[in-house]
């Protein structure tokens, strides 16, 4: 992969990770966890009292997840949930405005994370460090060369 496509997956990583991991830390702050739930409870969210607890921890843990580039695909596939959630329980009656109310912001942090559950978080995310092979005798043990007798 070119520098350039590494560097656009570092930037839509940041982009969506700090948007998501600072919604949910104002979820928690302002709004709270009870304040959430009543929310949810009142747009007819199913187990609105689980989901209210979880969606803050959810975008705190999986915004920060993507900072770093740590389990990308995951993380991002939860904050699409979590982005097309909004968009079709608060903001699509709405519009397509989000000056109005509406779904555009939501619908782009969706494709943002779409993007990101794709392609993964390219060679500058934790998650490369990670499958990196250690040596080529690691990934390719038959290829070893055989002790040479004395």
């Amino acid at each position: 992969m070119s520098t350039s496509a590494n560097a656009a997956l570092l930037i839509l990583r940041i982009a969506l990770g700090a948007t998501m991991l600072l919604h949910g830390i104002q979820k928690l702050t302002t709004t709270g966890i009870g304040g959430v739930q009543e929310m949810l409870a009142g747009l007819g969210v199913p187990l609105s009292d689980v989901a209210g607890a979880a969606l803050p921890f959810v975008e705190i843990v999986a915004g920060a997840l993507l900072l770093v580039g740590l389990f990308t695909r995951v993380a991002a596939a939860l904050l699409v949930v979590v982005s097309l959630g909004a968009m079709f329980t608060v903001h699509f009656a709405a519009g397509f405005f989000a000056q109005d109310g509406g779904y555009e912001f939501v619908l782009v942090l969706a494709l943002l994370g779409i993007a990101l559950t794709l392609t993964g978080g390219g060679r500058w995310a934790a998650d490369a460090l990670i499958r990196r092979p250690r040596s080529a005798s690691v990934q390719h043990p038959e290829r070893r060369a055989a002790p040479q007798p004395a």
